[in-house]
């Protein structure tokens, strides 16, 4: 089995935050974090990131200092806008604050500070480190927005450990963020890869590596196994890793590999894909003039099928 170095790091990777979990539960420390004066703040609003300079084609993300954070949420407590700490940025405490109970976000944002975008839409044009902080804020939002309350008994649960832990007020279970694993494969017969067109895609011509969640009491070779083989019919033998990928849209972590087939029939599940074909390198690098289109960049799908075309 062709084993691939993977040649560049992934969207959302390379956190530059010391995310200080043995300290989360220092409720006198965090409070001073939070009222430290060079203390940074990432607002979010419905999922979406503050950022600047998407007319231009140079997107940043816009970290809120004390006072433009304190003219938004006054309270660090108030439940109508929760927040958590993220870490600390080269000793600066970061914390994000969720924005969402506001029907519209210039009401509390000035329109000078930036605008809301979607961050799969911004994230391969943001630094590196900043596209990572965005999408690290994202999914430990939209956790606690979906764990209000308690999934063992029933009752409201109340943030902990700087909103990184959420604890039931009956049977005080307590809830951790949740990361969905899910892998991602790109299956390789000689000089051809095996891509799916999918029924969620937004384009019609559009082919990517195919992919599925994890189920319990699975390893992570027998998921890409299943998955390949429910989906196109296909058998995989080898499973080489290549790379993971945070993929908070909503709660993911992608990890990739690559499959060695045993068969080339193709046998699609209607219910997961609409079309599935073998393309060849020379198909790929010409994809325009077959009429089909491949992943953007900020994918590991993209990576996966980039390293591949590279070691032929």
């Amino acid at each position: 089995m062709l084993r691939i170095i993977a040649s560049r790091s992934n969207v959302y990777t390379g956190s530059p935050l010391d995310r200080v979990s043995e300290r989360r539960d220092d409720a006198a420390w965090v409070a001073a974090l939070m009222a430290a004066e060079d203390a940074l703040f990432v607002p979010l609003w419905r999922s979406r990131s503050l950022v600047t300079g998407t007319e231009a084609g140079a997107p940043a993300a816009v970290l809120l200092d004390p006072a433009a954070a304190a003219a938004i949420a006054p309270r660090p407590d108030d439940a109508a806008h929760p927040w958590a700490l993220l870490g600390l940025l080269d000793g600066r405490p970061v914390f994000t604050v969720d924005l969402s109970a506001a029907e519209e976000p210039a009401a509390l944002v000035p329109e000078m500070l930036g605008s809301f975008a979607e961050l799969r839409r911004i994230g391969p044009a943001l630094p590196a480190g900043q596209a990572a902080m965005l999408a690290h804020a994202r999914g430990l939002m939209h956790w606690r927005s979906r764990h209000r309350f308690c999934g063992v008994c029933g009752q409201p649960c109340l943030p902990r450990a700087a909103g990184n832990v959420m604890v039931c007020t009956g049977c005080e279970a307590q809830h951790f963020p949740r990361t969905d694993p899910a892998v991602i494969m790109l299956v390789v017969a000689g000089d051809r890869a095996l891509l799916g067109h999918s029924h969620r895609f937004p384009t019609q011509t559009m082919y990517s590596t195919l992919a599925g969640f994890v189920e319990p009491g699975e390893s992570l070779e027998e998921a890409v196994r299943r998955e390949v083989a429910e989906e196109a019919g296909v058998r995989v033998g080898d499973v080489v890793y290549h790379s993971s990928q945070p993929w908070p849209f909503p709660a993911s972590i992608m990890l990739g590999f690559y499959g060695e087939a045993l068969s080339e029939e193709i046998a699609i599940a209607d219910e997961e894909l609409r079309d599935a074909r073998w393309f060849s390198r020379a198909e790929i690098r010409d994809r325009r003039a077959h009429g089909f289109s491949i992943p953007p960049r900020d994918s590991i799908a993209r990576h996966l099928i980039d390293d591949w075309m590279a070691a032929g």
